[in-house]
């Protein structure tokens, strides 16, 4: 008969940040109305430390729009996500707008011809 080995003992299962990273760009592009025409999708790096990540996410919007609440958004949804996917603790989820693509620059260029 086998004895039962106490679960501190089993040994643990360790997540890459890449992993975590890959996890955190996905929920920023669910978070996000829409992508950009002619933008990129959001970009996440990651720090983790023990069960702790902290995020940074690259993201570009269309203009106009309400910056604010689609970086807040993002931070929650992110934060919402890594916690349930990978079970790690996400203090931190910092948001950085790359580029603002702005939809009457886009339609005036459109109407040009050369």
């Amino acid at each position: 008969m086998a004895a039962q080995v106490e679960p501190r003992e089993r040994g643990a299962t360790r997540i890459a940040d890449r992993v975590v990273a890959k996890i955190a760009a996905r929920a920023a592009r669910e978070a996000v109305a829409a992508v950009p025409a002619d933008g990129s999708p959001p970009r996440a790096t990651v720090s983790v430390h023990r069960e702790s990540a902290r995020i940074r996410v690259s993201l570009e919007l269309d203009y106009p729009c309400d910056i604010g609440g689609q970086c807040g958004a993002v931070r929650r949804h992110v934060t919402e996500r890594v916690e349930a996917l990978a079970g790690m603790d996400v203090p931190e989820v910092a948001v950085q707008v790359e580029r603002l693509h702005s939809a009457q620059v886009r339609a005036a260029a459109q109407g040009r011809t050369r």
